[in-house]
């Protein structure tokens, strides 16, 4: 049986989308990326002051890479209510928890250090435990934020144009990086530049950016709440009313139907996991005490990079609708093998311009695999667990990607073996040249899958194109 025929969405409804899915993503992603600039420049400090610094550093990027393990269950519980009961209820919650974790981590007591007067002395071993909770629901947040963001975009956009239209949430991340790197910079000049602990920057100034997440958390869910649902979710909830085998596990159908996708959508996303991660965070962190830079100069380059990063993802999204997203993201890959072997040779030679070119030169390698990927994982799952396949994928990827090569770089470096960890980015990258071989193209596939009854489909059937 055919997928039904859906509704032309008027062009004013469709712009209010874009704009929700951009501006929660931005949201998202700010609150996500405070975390990674003060992890490379304040909670070593802060949070784990009677630590080395090389020990200090690992156990700040240790709590950054911790929001990676907690996405996948974000992804799962809210993928389960997203395909159950829509994409725009879930997508407030996302926006509810992320913004209350992240303002609660601008008013936490370091562990000797105390906030706005309270606890002079600090909290003890508590303060990063506490950090570790926050950090973990930051994750757990936007576990659920991405594939709900983009299926808001991919299920309302016309065919043809979905790369077009799913590249609104994959800006967030470069206004994000933008505006996070902005924000610091304000308050380290407003500040200081000062490493010392009871400098204003240090007690007072890198707190600012956390608690202004509250304002912006507010915008997003106005937006959001302004928004109706999918017309994809809306028909499928049509067609679910007169069904029997009603899905009721949007996870174990996932897994059940379509754990080959799932896989190699991990695989294949998992080096630009890596770049970005490793672009934003690690080299912030590696920017100021490795190379020597000051910390200004390190947040200007990065809203710099931002913009690079930027136009990339809008080039790439908009270039997959004539190619295919498989080409697309393959390219991105294969740029990324030789880039990692190259990068660190180019930062050690301790040059400012050269800095600023492998920062940009990563983050655009990055932003030609990201824009493409709004459209791609949405187009690869059967519409019935969609958000919690796509989500998945993507988190899975993050963990490959985003969690763990941060920490091997930062015990790498402190060990004297840079090389290695270009050499580390080079294989994960080689990896997902390969996952990409194994994929499927997606950009002239039906959003919308007939209304037969597929749950009683043999396992591992292919469900790619839906």
């Amino acid at each position: 049986m055919s997928a039904p025929e859906l509704p032309a969405v008027p062009k004013p409804r469709l712009r209010r989308v874009a704009m929700a899915s951009s501006i929660g993503t931005t949201i998202e992603f700010y609150d996500f990326f405070i975390y990674g600039t003060a992890a490379a420049l304040v909670f070593p400090t802060i949070f784990f002051s009677d630590m080395s610094p090389a020990v200090a550093t690992l156990a700040s990027f240790a709590t950054f890479a911790v929001a990676f393990f907690a996405r996948p269950v974000g992804a799962i519980l809210f993928g389960h209510f997203g395909d159950l009961i829509g994409r725009k209820r879930t997508l407030v919650w996302t926006l509810l928890i992320m913004g209350a974790a992240t303002v609660a981590i601008g008013l936490l007591p370091g562990s000797e250090t105390g906030v706005f007067g309270l606890f002079p002395d600090g909290i003890g071993t508590l303060a990063p435990i506490l950090l570790v909770v926050m950090r973990f629901l930051q994750g757990f947040a936007v576990g659920g934020e991405w594939a709900g963001a983009t299926l808001l975009t991919a299920e309302y956009a016309p065919k043809g144009k979905r790369g077009l239209y799913a590249m609104f949430p994959q800006l967030g991340p470069a206004f994000a990086f933008f505006l996070s790197s902005g924000t610091f910079l304000i308050f380290t000049l407003v500040a200081g530049d000062t490493k010392d602990a009871d400098s204003a920057f240090m007690t007072i100034g890198w707190r600012i950016p956390f608690l202004m997440s509250a304002l912006l958390v507010l915008v997003g869910l106005w937006v959001r709440l302004s928004v109706e649902e999918t017309p994809v979710f809306t028909e499928v909830r049509k067609r679910a009313l007169s069904e029997i085998n009603r899905t009721r596990l949007p996870f174990l159908d996932a897994i059940r139907f379509q754990w080959k996708e799932i896989l190699i959508a991990g695989g294949a996303l998992a080096s630009l996991f890596s770049l970005f991660y490793m672009g934003t965070a690690f080299l912030t962190n590696y920017a100021t005490k490795n190379l020597g830079f000051p910390r200004t100069t390190v947040l200007a380059m990065g809203m710099v990079a931002a913009v690079f990063f930027g136009i990339s993802i809008a080039a790439s999204a908009v270039y997959s609708d004539r190619i295919g997203r498989r080409k697309v993201i393959m390219t991105s890959c294969a740029l990324a093998v030789v880039w990692a072997l190259v990068l660190f040779p180019i930062l050690d030679t301790e040059s400012l311009p050269m800095y600023a070119l492998g920062l940009i030169g990563t983050l655009i390698i990055f932003g030609i695999a990201y824009g493409p990927a709004g459209a791609a994982l949405p187009e690869l799952f059967h519409e019935r667990y969609r958000y919690t396949g796509a989500g998945l994928g993507y988190n899975l990827a993050g963990i490959f990607g985003g969690a763990i090569p941060p920490l091997l770089a930062a015990q790498l470096v402190a060990d004297g073996k840079v090389l290695w960890v270009g050499i580390m980015l080079a294989a994960l990258s080689a990896v997902s040249v390969f996952c990409c071989y194994l994929m499927v193209e997606t950009k002239d596939n039906d959003i919308v899958e007939a209304s037969g009854d597929r749950d009683d489909a043999p396992e591992g059937e292919d469900l790619a194109a839906v």
